[in-house]
């Protein structure tokens, strides 16, 4: 490294046609979405999609957090009549299943779709147009919960939907059925994203961006992506097998026609940790990145960091009936997922380790990001310590259903997931955007949060511990939760304020906030070395990379009239045409010319939806409804004219 990182904004990787310049206004013309009524419906730009994911899961996250507040106002004093029963199921039904399925791993693996391809030097990801269709799919099973909820017909059978509470003998209607259909949506569409980011990620690498030199990052949301695929697909079958008992009479839940109950939990709970993580690796991946540009050195122990990532993983996948130790199961088998739920913390702490390492050495700048990293410390050290004490079965066994674990799991999940998302928020909100986000509303953001967090979520460990279980919309005086109650109250308003004030910050700073630059906080990585925010092409000339923080590392000295070897040349610039690497060495392979626009994704979500839907009041909806699928993955794969020239065109070229 021949200079301080940071103590230049200017991109060292700056060969290639210059802004302006004809091929980079036909680079943009080429990649841009088209405009437009029909073009809005057409867009497959990796960004556009990013973006739209982006509001829409946070608008969700809104909602949720309204719900949260209902239910806190309900518990606020004893003996409160402002919610009745039925629909306080409902709020807590709705709220955790908003923000474990449509806000949490959607909203992380929104910020990876739009970052993955700048990080890795790429034009966009494989296969646009199934992002925009996964993003359609997503946005119309969160409206399909929703409407049902305002129809009175919102799930309540809890987030996780046990059965035979969550069978047709317990809940009548179609309450449940929404919510199983609301899973099929929403894990699709997860399925789909992580095909998707593997991908790029492996195939759509700049020259020379080595398997030991992806960003910290990227690694994170690769190894995400990888468990998103072994874990979604058990919670998928579960609700499938849920929505057959409810609709069309099969018994895979009723012990009286040889079912199991315990059979669901089983499959839940081995997608339901995972996702635990699902939500916690993005975060670590977003610590990873922020951390070294505020104290201006790489990361500490890069190679550990990325084994610690992948034992994560493979842990994560080992301790499932961690949350069932209630369950009549073989003590023997339960001592073994003790030890696993134990032995799951070696890996968090060595990356905690690695990221103390790097600011102890370093040069700190305390800005807004890295204030929300210290945070999550404080936050994920506590949450991890009562993640031990839940890991021993005599103690799970008292504290089970209680509001122990209700504070357990927002200590993890808050912590491990929201401190970074905030933290993420201010980092790349000037990449996005081109404009910084106010200093001062950020740090009343954090404080009001932080503070918040812990007066909302500690008292619930001690009620908990006094005996307050779950699920109860109201309690009698005298038990010794009145204060406590009150307090957790009084913190979620100040967690809204915080979110308020957010939300404030980033709509004013997108007309008022300071320009940013192209890289304002002097990072070294390669999203940082384009123009903020990106063009339609993201990179005018693809790069070469040199290292693993390309930004602070410049391509070695060659000798005197030897190529510079700085980007790539070659490229079409009239055609969505790409460069794809090999995996390992990320050395040239392929020129691949990618797909135009087309509405044809939305068309078929819009047919999936109608699927989908219409099989929870009748199961011809299946058969009838596979038509106009059908017509429109026609009209999605059957090439035009124009698209059939530009491949015979780009064929003949050298």
């Amino acid at each position: 490294m021949d200079a301080a990182p940071g103590d230049t904004p200017v991109p060292r990787l700056k060969d290639g046609p210059a802004p302006g310049s004809p091929e980079a206004r036909a680079l943009d013309a080429t990649w841009r979405d088209p405009p437009g009524f029909i073009g809005w419906f057409s867009a497959i730009n990796h960004k556009t999609i990013a973006k739209r994911f982006i509001v829409t899961t946070f608008g969700f996250f809104v909602a949720g957090g309204i719900l949260a507040l209902l239910m806190r106002l309900q518990l606020a004093r004893p003996g409160s009549t402002l919610i009745g029963p039925d629909l306080y199921n409902q709020l807590f039904t709705m709220h955790g299943s908003t923000m474990m399925f449509l806000f949490a791993v959607p909203v992380m693996q929104a910020v990876a779709m739009y970052l993955v391809p700048l990080m890795v030097g790429t034009r966009s990801v494989a296969f646009p147009r199934m992002n925009a269709f996964a993003y359609w799919i997503f946005l119309f099973g969160g409206l399909m919960l929703y409407i049902a909820f305002l129809l009175d017909a919102g799930p309540d059978a809890g987030w996780f939907a046990y059965v035979p509470l969550a069978g047709p003998d317990f809940s009548p209607g179609k309450r449940v059925d929404f919510w199983a259909q609301m899973i099929t949506f929403t894990e699709l569409s997860a399925l789909l994203e992580a095909v998707i980011l593997i991908t790029t990620v492996f195939k759509l690498r700049a020259p020379g961006m080595t398997l030991n030199r992806i960003p910290l990052f990227v690694w994170a949301m690769l190894v995400t992506s990888f468990m998103v695929l072994f874990a979604m697909p058990s919670v998928m079958l579960a609700s499938t097998m849920l929505i057959m008992d409810r609709l069309v009479g099969t018994h895979f839940y009723n012990p009286a026609e040889s079912g199991d109950p315990v059979l669901w939990q089983h499959l839940f709970w081995f997608f339901g940790h995972p996702e635990v993580y699902l939500i916690f690796i993005p975060g670590l991946g977003f610590l990873s990145a922020i951390i070294p540009t505020f104290a201006r050195r790489p990361i500490f122990g890069y190679t550990a960091m990325v084994l610690a990532l992948v034992a994560t993983a493979f842990l994560a996948f080992g301790l499932w009936v961690h949350h069932m130790f209630a369950v009549n199961l073989p003590e023997l088998g339960k001592s073994f997922f003790t030890a696993a739920s134990m032995l799951i913390a070696v890996p968090s702490a060595i990356q905690l380790f690695c990221w103390i390492a790097t600011l102890w050495t370093g040069r700190l700048d305390p800005k807004t990001p890295l204030l929300f990293v210290l945070g999550f410390f404080f936050i994920l050290v506590l949450g991890g310590m009562t993640g031990i004490m839940l890991a021993s079965v005599p103690l799970d066994l008292q504290v089970h259903d209680t509001y122990f674990v209700v504070a357990h799991l927002h200590y993890v999940l808050i912590g491990g997931a929201v401190f970074p998302l905030f933290g993420a928020f201010y980092y790349w909100y000037p990449k996005i955007t081109g404009r910084l986000m106010s200093e001062r509303l950020g740090r009343w953001n954090f404080g009001l949060f932080f503070i918040g967090f812990n007066v909302a979520f500690f008292p619930m460990h001690l009620l908990g511990l006094k005996g307050m279980t779950r699920r109860v919309y109201t309690y009698q005086a005298g038990l010794g939760w009145d204060s406590l109650n009150l307090v957790a109250t009084i913190g979620a308003f100040m967690i809204a304020a915080s979110a308020l004030i957010f939300v404030v910050n980033a709509v004013r700073s997108l007309r008022h906030g300071a320009p940013a630059g192209n890289n304002p906080w002097g990072a070294g990585t390669l999203e940082w070395a384009t123009s903020s925010p990106p063009p339609a092409c993201n990179f005018h000339a693809i790069p070469v990379v040199h290292g693993r923080d390309p930004v602070w590392q410049p391509a070695p000295v060659q000798p005197e009239g030897a190529p510079s070897f700085t980007h790539v040349a070659g490229l079409a610039a009239d055609a969505r045409e790409l460069l794809a690497t090999t995996v390992l060495d990320a050395r040239p392979d392929l020129r691949l010319n990618f797909p135009n626009p087309t509405p044809w994704p939305f068309l078929g979500a819009v047919a999936v939806t109608l699927l989908f839907v219409g099989s929870i009041f009748t199961p011809w909806a299946v058969v009838w409804a596979s038509i106009p699928v059908a017509i429109a993955l026609t009209g999605w794969f059957w090439p035009s004219r124009a698209e059939n020239s530009e491949h015979l065109a780009l064929e003949k070229k050298p």
